[in-house]
C-alpha cells in the first residue's frame, strides 16, 4: 500500500503544471457545488402571496431542520450600475419604504454570478459538466437558491425584497432567466463624475483602472455599455434606467416613477430617507460602504459638479473617443460644468443647509488640527524637569 501511495504521489508531481491547475479547478468546482447543494437542501424559502409566510417540510432523520424550496417567481428588486453612480442613494430611498427591504451590499452575489458565468465559457468545462450530467438549468437553480437564501436571510422579513450589489447588473440576462419576475433599476450617472469619484476615493473594482482618468473612462464605458444593452434587451417592463442627476434634482418625481414601475404604492418616507436610517423598518447602513457618510444627509446637489476641474483640456478633447457612451446616454461632452437641470425648491434648500453644515465641519476640523499643532509646539518649548532626564 505504501508503495502504491508513493507511486501515485510521484505520478502527480510529474504531471504537467497546467494539468494540475485544471485538476485544482475541478476540485474547487466540486466543493463549491456541493456547498450549493447543501444550501438548496437546508436553506431555501418558499414564499407565497407576496412572500408573506414560510411553508416548511422536513426530511427524515434531519434533526427537525426545515427544508427550503426554491421559488423562481419571487419578484426581487435589483438595484445596480457602475459603482459610484448613485446606487446606494437609490437603495436607501427604497429601504425607507415600509414595504421594501434592501439592506447593505452582500458582496457575495456578484462574485457567485461571476464564477457561474465562467463555467460555460470554456468548451472543455462544458464537456466535463455534460459528462457529469450537470446542465445549465441545474446550475441556475443552484445559484438561484444560493442567492435567494442570502437576500432573504441578511435582513428582516418584508413584503418586497431588494438587492443592491452594483455589479450584479452585469448579469441582468441571467438574473432574468433565474428570477423571471424580477425588476431591475439601472442607475446611470455622468461617467466623468463616476470616474472622478472612483479615483479620488480609491475604489477598487475588478477589471477597472482606478489610477488614471483615461483608463477608468474606458472601463466605465465598457461596463455601462454592457449593463445598458442588457437592460434594453429584457425590455422596459423589467428594467428601468434611472439617471442619478435627475433623482437628485427631482427626487419625488423620480421615486414616483420608480415605485410605479415596481407596482408598489407611494410612501413619503422615500423622499426623507435620512429620517429612517437606523430605525425599525427603515434603512440600515454599513460602516464599510464608501457612500454611507453621504446618504445619511438629505438629498442634495453638492456632488453633481465637483468633478469638473479634474479634467484638463487634453482629456476633454478625447472624451468622445474614451467614453462614447456619454453621448449615447445624452450627456453633453463639451460642457464643463454641464447643465443637468434646475433642482426642486426643497432640494435647493436642503443643499444650502448641507453645504453650510459641511463648511462648518471643515472649519471645526481645521481648528482642531491647528490646536493640536500649537499644543505640540508648546510642549517642545517647555523646559525639561529633572525627572524627565534619563539616568
Amino acid at each position: 500500500m505504501d508503495k502504491q501511495l508513493w507511486n501515485a504521489k510521484s505520478y502527480v508531481m510529474r504531471y504537467p503544471r497546467c494539468m494540475r491547475k485544471g485538476l485544482n479547478f475541478q476540485i474547487l468546482t466540486i466543493i463549491v457545488f456541493i456547498t450549493l447543494f447543501i444550501v438548496i437542501v437546508k436553506q431555501m424559502y418558499i414564499i407565497e402571496n407576496g412572500m408573506e409566510g414560510f411553508e416548511k417540510s422536513r426530511f427524515l432523520d434531519s434533526k427537525e431542520e426545515p427544508m427550503v424550496h426554491f421559488n423562481r417567481n419571487i419578484p426581487i428588486i435589483w438595484v445596480g450600475g457602475v459603482p459610484r453612480s448613485g446606487t446606494t442613494l437609490a437603495r436607501v430611498m427604497l429601504d425607507a419604504h415600509p414595504k421594501i427591504r434592501c439592506g447593505e451590499e452582500t458582496r457575495v452575489i456578484p462574485r457567485i454570478f461571476y464564477m457561474h458565468s465562467q463555467m460555460f465559457r470554456a468548451a472543455i468545462e462544458q464537456l466535463r459538466l455534460k459528462e457529469a450530467k450537470i446542465s445549465e438549468d441545474m446550475l441556475d437553480d443552484a445559484v438561484g437558491a444560493y442567492v435567494l437564501t442570502i437576500i432573504m436571510k441578511h435582513g428582516a422579513q418584508a413584503d418586497n425584497y431588494c438587492n443592491k450589489d452594483p455589479l450584479t447588473l452585469r448579469y441582468i440576462n441571467k438574473l432574468h432567466k433565474i428570477f423571471p419576475k424580477s425588476k431591475f433599476i439601472l442607475m446611470i450617472r455622468d461617467g466623468r463624475a463616476t470616474v472622478h469619484s472612483i479615483i479620488t476615493r480609491k475604489v477598487s473594482i475588478r477589471g477597472f483602472d482606478y489610477k488614471t482618468y483615461a483608463g477608468a473612462l474606458r472601463d466605465w464605458n465598457k461596463s455601462i455599455n454592457l449593463m445598458y444593452d442588457s437592460c434594453l434587451s429584457v425590455g422596459e417592463k423589467f428594467c428601468l434606467p434611472v439617471y442619478y442627476e435627475q433623482l437628485v434634482l427631482h427626487p419625488k418625481t423620480q421615486m414616483k416613477k420608480i415605485l410605479h414601475f415596481l407596482g408598489i404604492e407611494w410612501n413619503d418616507n422615500v423622499i426623507h430617507h435620512e429620517m429612517s436610517i437606523g430605525k425599525e423598518g427603515g434603512a440600515s447602513l454599513s460602516k464599510r460602504e464608501i457612500s454611507t457618510n453621504q446618504v445619511v444627509k438629505p438629498v442634495n446637489t453638492i456632488a453633481l459638479t465637483q468633478w469638473v476641474d479634474a479634467y484638463n483640456d487634453s482629456l476633454r478633447s478625447q472624451m468622445d473617443e474614451l467614453a462614447p457612451m456619454l453621448k449615447k446616454l445624452g450627456y453633453d461632452t463639451n460642457a464643463y460644468p454641464p447643465n443637468y437641470g434646475t433642482p426642486d425648491e426643497d432640494v435647493y434648500k436642503q443643499s444650502q443647509i448641507v453645504e453650510a453644515e459641511l463648511q462648518a465641519e471643515a472649519l471645526q476640523e481645521a481648528n482642531e488640527d491647528e490646536n493640536e499643532v500649537q499644543t505640540h509646539e508648546s510642549d517642545l518649548k517647555k523646559p525639561k524637569q529633572d525627572g524627565d532626564h534619563m539616568n
